[in-house]
């Protein structure tokens, strides 16, 4: 049994970082930036950010593309520095931080400060993905093979509470707001700068609580740490096609999870510019969903311990799947756009916390650093594909609609792959180096 003390620290962080996805970017910051592209567009509608014309709507969605672009690059190379590092509670703190400050700095936000807004997110956002990659690296450390679909589900379920309960304080201030003399921006640009600082508080209890372990694979002397971890990445590149069934899971990952961040990041903008519900009321729905996506992870752990992890993973993407041709079909009213949120509520946190504990099963001890950097590429809030083809097919059909129902194609590939994932293969994969010879794991 791994210490309990150190195991409570690391569902910690899933509590301080989860209000930044919750408040930042599943609710405010893409009406809010949409909002200001909105106030600096074109008769037409268009912005034109380095002299590129991009409908205003779309902004938000290519962003995303944006962000993830880079930590395409980024993420590997933490996972790599994390890996030979003897003080990863010291790279935890500085990505933490870092994330945290952006998102502090995002209260100055107002008039036609698109590009300033944009800036902000794509720091935060790069930022956030590299601490969650070192965080997701402690998981082998603070739990068993057996242990790690309930560990890796509980932490999913404190992130659910912790974003909600800061949720609750921001919906507060929404209804709140005439009251104390705010506008609307006004309110939304403080519960922007109420996600960072409750993000760098919390933070400090991970910080407590975690402990620093030898690197399995220590840097070589007179070698610096950016040079050994490019040099790190370009083995975990070549390392990864040694092991054929976790590189199937994450192309499975990539596909469904993509579609998943989507349907996240870009559900409040549906519901805010398609459907003209309040900020208010989203509030309530994403609060809604924080709670019952705590219980849905519970759930699922323990469906996944009476039929496995993978074809519970498998019965939430059908789910998935469903839930976007309702969407195209039949949410039309504020009713309908909360019966979508309870559904996904359900099986969102379920198909997160699985997916991560089984990835874990399937990385080669001293490695689970840089692997996580691959797999954090398409994690929390970091998806590209998707909303960049959101966002083309909103420019081009000016269609809510159709710009969701074209996701379909990912939840249908995830499945497809993920159905090709020999689990057991896979551990035994992992449990080998390349010469065959087995690990200490």
């Amino acid at each position: 049994m791994k210490p309990v003390r150190e195991r409570t620290g690391w569902y910690f962080y899933d509590w301080a970082n989860s209000a930044y996805i919750t408040t930042v970017v599943t609710l405010l910051l893409g009406p809010y930036l949409n909002k200001l592209a909105q106030a600096a567009a074109d008769p037409q509608g268009f912005i034109h950010p380095f002299g590129l014309p991009v409908f205003a709507g779309s902004y938000w969605g290519y962003l995303i593309t944006i962000s993830v672009m880079s930590q395409i690059i980024c993420l590997p190379v933490a996972g790599a520095l994390a890996d030979g590092s003897p003080r990863k509670k010291a790279l935890l703190a500085a990505f933490a931080y870092t994330g945290a400050a952006a998102t502090v700095a995002m209260l100055f936000l107002k008039g036609q400060a698109y590009l300033a807004g944009g800036a902000l997110f794509l720091i935060s956002n790069l930022a956030f993905g590299a601490s969650i990659v070192v965080y997701n690296s402690f998981l082998p450390d603070i739990a068993t093979e057996e242990e790690r679909d309930a560990v890796s589900s509980k932490g999913w379920g404190f992130g659910y509470a912790g974003g909600g309960v800061l949720l609750a304080l921001n919906l507060a201030l929404a209804f709140k707001a005439d009251a104390l003399g705010l506008t609307e921006d006004q309110a939304m640009r403080i519960n922007l700068c109420s996600a960072g600082i409750w993000w760098a508080v919390f933070t400090l209890i991970p910080l407590a609580t975690l402990q620093n372990r030898p690197p399995a694979r220590p840097r070589a002397p007179g070698k610096s740490a950016v040079s050994e971890a490019f040099r790190q990445l370009a083995r975990t590149f070549r390392e990864i096609r040694r092991y054929p069934q976790a590189l199937t899971f994450l192309l499975a990952y990539l596909l469904y999870n993509d579609a998943i961040q989507t349907v996240i990041t870009l559900s409040s903008q549906f519901g805010y510019d398609e459907l003209k519900i309040s900020i208010a009321t989203l509030s309530l729905a994403i609060l809604m969903v924080q709670f019952v996506g705590c219980f849905g992870a519970i759930a699922f752990n323990r469906l996944a311990a009476a039929i496995g992890a993978k074809r519970a993973i498998m019965l939430s993407l059908a789910v998935w799947t469903a839930v976007l041709v309702y969407i195209y079909v039949s949410v039309r009213t504020t009713a309908q756009f909360f019966v979508m949120a309870a559904i996904v509520a359900v099986v969102l946190g379920g198909s997160q916390a699985l997916s991560r504990s089984l990835f874990s099963l399937m990385i080669p001890k001293s490695k689970e650093a840089e692997f996580f950097g691959l797999y954090e590429i398409s994690d929390k809030g970091t998806s590209w594909l998707c909303p960049l083809l959101f966002g083309l097919a909103l420019q081009f059909t000016r269609s809510y609609r159709l710009a969701i129902l074209s996701l379909v194609i990912f939840f249908a590939l995830g499945l497809l792959v993920l159905s090709r994932v020999d689990v057991r293969r896979a551990i035994r994969e992992a449990a080998e180096d390349p010469t065959g010879l087995k690990t200490t794991q």
